[in-house]
């Protein structure tokens, strides 16, 4: 045997550590891919049919300041929410990503407390209507920290669903990779010792080790029954103190797409594995056989999670010269759409994109990732930006508007970003997708709203020019691209 070889060799005693540690590193890297690419929860990723509807109104809380420089603040969509809970008489369903107290010394509203008294309020009705609430973890950092207002209203008689969101693909599959090996299993208490992130009482390492999952519930739904037909309401509004002053938007309708509304909450329970554990079956109406959208002058469809994606691109991607496609949203980073709306203002679609600067989180400075750099890039290809003017409070509207040149116009937006995490089937999420005329005055609300915030019009202060928050950093460009395509990011 040549010598050289025999020195080289790691002796006998070093095999069996260098085995482990392969076979560890197999084991994390096919628990990451599995976490990734696992089947999504039946009943997700939802297209329902496009419905007729008579009714679609449009609402807006909006923050800005006025010409003499006046922070204003105007709220509609929970004093909507809290009028069709007060009216309901048989269901309420309500599912929101964040219902907390948390941060709430920055709060313009206690909306928290607000819903939890409506919620209670219908209880004790008589009869009681019977009220669903799904939320997410979060709002117990994951059983770090005890949630009064939840436990309030279980004792109330509202079903309290804390979505189990380990059923969803990884958003950030090298750390769920891991976390499912290792840590899944340890489960939380309420004794911390570390500091909180949020909020006031301490928590535990356990908290912190789910945290890095980034998987949510993100939706933002309300569907109740009115007389003898049902409401729906898709919005990117949580009932949170802190997100009380931000801007939001809301979608409220009436009819067949409320009822595919209520059975994407259905699909939710049934991952929670809930309709299993029921003594009786649900009593939910379910959605009409058979209703068409065909030659109906203003047409809704339900979407969550990856079909949000398929319609959203199908529907940029129908843009041509002469259209016009108007975004505003609070993240933008998602790869195949930045390409599209690209591809589309190169074909002569005229697109207009607000954003909001992804400065201000919470009372917490923001580095800008991923708007600035996802920004930059819609700007070099020569597309029009502007910022929202914040003022603490966040621009947190997601929604996109095409009017076509043949005079039909497509409106998609809800409680979903427009980042990775959010379009790809890891998040929960829930949009309306709302196809009519450009005469059809359900969305010149929305065009309304738009050019006002585009031109500050009326001496309103609502958006600023792209160079005031342009970020050219090629390291922070860097780090946003990673971050997306890694999911290390809250993003």
């Amino acid at each position: 045997m040549d010598p050289l070889r025999r020195i080289n060799r790691p002796p006998a005693s070093a095999r069996p550590g260098r085995l482990l540690v392969l076979l560890v590193l197999l084991a994390w890297l096919g628990s990451a891919l599995f976490e990734r690419y696992k089947p999504v929860p039946e009943g997700l990723s939802h297209a329902a049919p496009m419905r007729p509807a008579s009714e679609l109104r449009i609402l807006l809380d909006q923050t800005y300041a006025n010409r003499q420089g006046e922070r204003v603040i105007r709220q509609r969509i929970f004093d909507e929410v809290f009028a069709l809970i007060d009216q309901a008489r048989r269901l309420i369903v309500v599912d929101m990503f964040l219902f907390n107290e948390f941060a709430n010394d920055s709060a313009h509203r206690a909306l928290t407390a607000e819903l939890t008294t409506a919620l209670v309020a219908a209880r004790q009705r008589q009869p009681a209507p019977e009220v669903w609430l799904v939320t997410d973890p979060f709002n117990t950092l994951y059983g770090g920290i005890a949630a009064p207002h939840l436990e309030q209203l279980e004792s109330a008689g509202v079903n309290v669903v804390l979505t189990d969101v380990s059923q969803l693909r990884a958003s950030n599959p090298l750390w769920s990779g891991f976390w499912r090996l290792c840590c899944s299993q340890l489960g939380n208490s309420t004794e911390g010792w570390l500091p909180n992130p949020v909020a006031e009482p301490p928590v535990t390492l356990r908290t912190y080790l789910h945290l890095a999952n980034f998987r949510a519930n993100h939706r933002k739904t309300l569907v109740v029954d009115q007389g003898d037909d049902w409401i729906g309401l898709i919005t990117s509004a949580n009932p949170q103190d802190a997100s009380s002053s931000h801007s939001n938007s809301a979608l409220r309708f009436r009819g067949a797409a409320a009822l595919d509304l209520l059975q994407t909450e259905r699909a939710v329970l049934g991952m929670n594995g809930i309709l299993e554990s029921l003594d009786e079956p649900l009593d939910w109406p379910p959605p009409p056989a058979s209703t068409t959208a065909e030659g109906a002058p203003l047409g809704l469809q339900v979407l969550t999670e990856g079909a949000i994606t398929r319609a959203l691109l199908a529907m940029v991607d129908s843009a041509g010269a002469g259209d016009r496609l108007d975004v505003e949203v609070f993240y933008l980073s998602h790869r195949p759409l930045i390409e599209a709306l690209i591809a589309a203002h190169e074909r002569g679609t005229r697109v207009r994109v607000l954003l909001d600067p992804n400065r201000d989180a919470f009372g917490r400075e923001k580095n800008g990732i991923p708007n600035r750099q996802a920004a930059w890039d819609l700007h070099r290809a020569g597309i029009e930006l502007r910022w929202c003017y914040t003022q603490g409070e966040q621009c947190h509207r997601k929604w996109a508007l095409l009017d076509r040149a043949d005079g039909s116009s497509e409106l998609i937006g809800g409680s979903s970003n427009f980042t990775r995490r959010n379009l790809d089937d890891l998040n929960l999420e829930t949009n309306l997708r709302v196809v009519t005329h450009l005469e059809h005055p359900s969305l010149g609300p929305y065009r309304e709203h738009f050019e006002r915030a585009w031109s500050n019009a009326g001496g309103e202060l609502h958006s600023l020019p792209y160079e005031d928050f342009a970020d050219h950093s090629r390291f922070n460009y860097a780090l946003y691209r990673v971050m997306e395509a890694t999911g290390l990011s809250t993003f």
